[in-house]
């Protein structure tokens, strides 16, 4: 899957455009998770939206609320 089919399935699912290369980063995820996706296809994806300004939050932080 590319940064744009992923972009048009996140706008088709939340009926607006992504704000920031994190939000694709996060639904990217989610799909991951979800099996939507393969694996080398979420790697492909992370490395290319983390060239694009992305970034995976601190586990630390992340978490700190719960």
């Amino acid at each position: 899957m590319s940064i744009a089919e992923l972009k048009h399935k996140f706008m088709a699912v939340k009926h607006c455009e992504p704000a920031e290369a994190n939000e694709l980063l996060d639904f990217a995820r989610r799909l991951y998770l979800r099996g939507e996706i393969s694996l080398a296809e979420y790697r492909d994806l992370v490395r290319e939206l983390e060239k694009a300004g992305a970034c995976q939050p601190d586990e630390a932080e992340e978490y700190a609320g719960l």
